[in-house]
């Protein structure tokens, strides 16, 4: 069964969603997108076969996959010169977290002009998204980012690996097609890693320092769905366990409008400067920001406890969960298991503190903390 939810876009949901793109296109005029996506996805036989549905249907897709895994500046400007050079007429994002940013950047960049950074919202560039943007429609090939439903998108500079975020109402994707079919064929790996960034944002939602009630309870049932699913999606994944994969996977990206925090903070560097997965940097951070956490927010891990089914409702047992679900997924506890060398650290330090997410953390995060966050988790 195909569902339709309108928060906070419209959204298609259920096993074979994606095959009504065709007729979406031909009845809003559309005959010429651009498919954004990355390299690896672009080889798969599910997006092969929907652009040869298209064709079919009297559609003309351009595919642009010329992307970094961690999408940087020059990826955009790419992106852009291709829907100019075939004469597009809407952007289609397909993938994951990177061909998502990607393709909501090269909507913004369409038809503003001015370098990408100056739209930048942490120093207030959302005021000048001013001008109409391209149609906009997203689908999602895992279960991580939740950027399908966003409206930003996270681009780092070429040149100093630090994140900005470009936002604007204007990027939110007009219809997203939301098939849990396209994420059957994920590898355990991925699915792991983007199942804990999907946990991730949930989590850190729930408890950043906003008041968000509504938010909050988007949060814990996201929470929910993801300790219900995750580790069958992992090692026998079925429609049912992909379905509700998929469904926390959004909700957490509805969530963490109230915020984010420690976690992300700690990831985001080892993304810019090692090229790290995103959702495996977030699942190794995961249970030591959380410890970093828990003073000061005992009420609100005590709820987080009580949503995982654990029978001691405290902090400290949301963190050996934590553990334990890395261990089960086949995730490693250790940095240096995935490339971080000591002489890393202040580096990473650095990009930390400058990072976007940790202002929204429960409690104030310094440098030093991140160094000594990632010294623990070394």
């Amino acid at each position: 069964m195909i569902s339709t939810y309108n928060f906070p876009t419209k959204i298609r949901f259920g096993a074979g969603a994606v095959d009504e793109l065709a007729d979406y296109l031909k009845d809003n005029n559309l005959s010429k997108p651009l498919i954004v996506t990355d390299p690896v996805v672009a080889e798969l036989p599910f997006l092969k076969r929907i652009a040869e549905n298209l064709r079919l249907k009297g559609i003309s897709p351009e595919i642009f996959s010329d992307i970094h895994k961690n999408p940087v500046k020059s990826d955009v400007y790419k992106g852009d010169e291709a829907y100019h050079a075939t004469d597009r007429d809407s952007i289609i994002g397909i993938g994951g977290g990177a061909a998502m940013d990607v393709a909501r950047a090269i909507v913004l960049r369409i038809n503003h002009r001015e370098d990408l950074f100056k739209y930048d919202d942490l120093i207030g560039g959302d005021i000048y998204v001013t001008h109409d943007v391209p149609h906009f429609i997203t689908i999602p090939t895992t279960s991580g980012t939740g950027s399908e439903v966003g409206r930003s998108a996270i681009i780092a500079d070429d040149e100093t690996h630090q994140k900005k975020i470009l936002f604007s109402p204007k990027l939110l994707a007009k219809i997203v097609f939301a098939d849990p079919i396209l994420t059957m064929d994920l590898p355990p790996f991925v699915t792991a890693a983007t199942g804990m960034d999907a946990l991730t944002h949930n989590m850190e939602a729930f408890v950043a320092k906003m008041y968000h009630p509504i938010c909050e309870g988007i949060a814990l049932e996201g929470i929910s769905l993801i300790h219900n699913s995750l580790e069958k999606a992992v090692h026998n994944p079925d429609v049912d366990s992909r379905s509700k994969m998929l469904l926390g996977s959004m909700m957490g990206a509805i969530a963490f409008q109230k915020g984010l925090g420690v976690v992300h903070s700690l990831a985001h560097p080892l993304s810019s400067l090692l090229d790290t997965h995103h959702g495996l940097a977030n699942a190794v951070n995961i249970p030591y920001g959380m410890q970093f956490n828990i003073a000061g927010s005992e009420d609100k891990f005590r709820r987080i406890a009580r949503t995982l089914d654990l029978k001691e409702e405290t902090g400290q047992a949301v963190v050996t969960y934590l553990f334990n679900l890395n261990s089960h997924i086949n995730i490693p506890h250790r940095l240096r298991d995935i490339g971080v060398r000591e002489e890393h650290i202040e580096t990473l330090a650095d990009l930390a503190i400058a990072d976007f997410a940790h202002p929204n953390n429960p409690k104030p995060v310094s440098r030093e903390d991140f160094k000594a966050l990632y010294l623990e988790a070394l």
